[in-house]
């Protein structure tokens, strides 16, 4: 039998927005590994092992992965989002890069709809332009250089989209952020703080950069910030194709 690893994202949580392609793939599936919020979405069956790990062993669920692919599994790495979008794909070929005895693996990237693309959507086109995403964890990354990266987008005047703004070990990042913004940006610049989008508990809150506080983020969010050229139509936050 010959296995193989799909490392899958399943979107940003409202089931129907699980690709078709995703879903084939966990219906083949004789094991599933991921973090263990992901891996509670799939739902149990005969043949197919879960496999729940904690949020900082990355490196060692995909090398586990490639292990069991390598003794004829077919092995579904779990994501939310896109599993190429700060999620698991890298850490798969990080895994590869280190284990060469794996080589040859048959290793399949099968994407997703990624959290900022739905939180743009549910608020209106505020992506509609030239834009960036930048991860504000520093577990991965000195702060230094997130500092760099903020500054650098907002003199380039994208659009930005951040993950991972503000949590209970890293409370004081995104105030951080917001003061580097209000540096380099007008106080006019729209900020959308999208929470839990695609879900029941999903919450759409548009201010400007003078407006915001760090208390509107938190894990469950993605913030999304337009450009000088990002505006309101109605209820909706868009920037303009033709934006300079």
């Amino acid at each position: 039998m010959t296995g193989w690893v799909a490392i899958a994202g399943l979107g940003p949580g409202r089931e129907d927005l699980v690709t078709p392609e995703a879903s084939a793939a966990l219906a083949e599936a004789t094991d599933v590994i991921g973090y263990i919020p992901y891996v509670a979405r799939v739902a149990p069956r005969d043949g197919l092992t879960l496999h729940p790990t904690d949020n900082r062993v990355e490196l060692d669920r995909a090398a586990h992965a490639l292990e069991l692919a390598a003794t004829g599994a077919r092995v579904v790495i779990v994501s939310s989002g896109d599993p190429g979008v700060f999620a698991m794909a890298s850490a798969v070929f990080e895994a590869l890069e280190a284990h060469p005895k794996y080589a040859a693996s048959d290793i399949r990237v099968l994407p997703g709809i990624t959290a900022m693309l739905a939180a743009a959507a549910a608020a209106g086109a505020p992506l509609g332009h030239d834009f960036c995403a930048i991860n504000l964890s520093d577990n991965l990354k000195p702060w230094a250089l997130i500092e760099h990266r903020l500054r650098m987008a907002a003199r380039g005047d994208f659009a930005m989209a951040f993950y991972n703004p503000r949590s209970k070990s890293r409370p004081e990042g995104f105030e951080k952020t917001l003061n580097i913004l209000r540096e380099e940006c007008s106080p006019e610049h729209l900020i959308i703080f999208a929470r839990a989008v695609s879900t029941p508990d999903q919450a759409i809150n548009t201010v400007t950069l003078g407006e915001a506080t760090p208390d509107m983020a938190d894990m469950r969010t993605v913030v999304l910030v337009g450009n000088a050229a990002t505006r309101r139509v109605g209820r909706y936050v868009y920037t303009p194709r033709s934006a300079t």
